[in-house]
């Protein structure tokens, strides 16, 4: 493996197959993750410019957190989801040497 690759590349380069699954795996959690996210982030950023330390006390703080940990978790999944394309994409369009 000396061609700069992780390890994870590289095992994923040579399990195709799971590669796809965690492909897919990826795609639908970073959909069902990011669904109306940004409508949500709105909602609550709207809630507490309304409220303000009112709806800092109800929990408009405690989700606003849970709302950006979302987003850094669709994020990872994306990432994942862009590097199995880049295994794949890559495995299809070079020949082995």
């Amino acid at each position: 493996m000396h061609d700069g690759h992780s390890k994870l590349h590289h095992w994923l380069s040579q399990h195709r197959m799971a590669c796809f699954a965690l492909m897919t795996a990826s795609f639908v959690l970073f959909g069902c993750l990011s669904l109306d996210l940004v409508k949500l982030v709105s909602a609550n950023a709207s809630l507490l410019g309304t409220h303000g330390w009112q709806a800092l006390q109800d929990g408009g703080l405690q989700q606003l957190l849970e709302l950006w940990l979302s987003a850094f978790a669709a994020i990872a999944a994306y990432l994942v989801f862009k590097l199995c394309e880049h295994v794949l994409v890559h495995g299809l369009s070079y020949r082995r040497r």
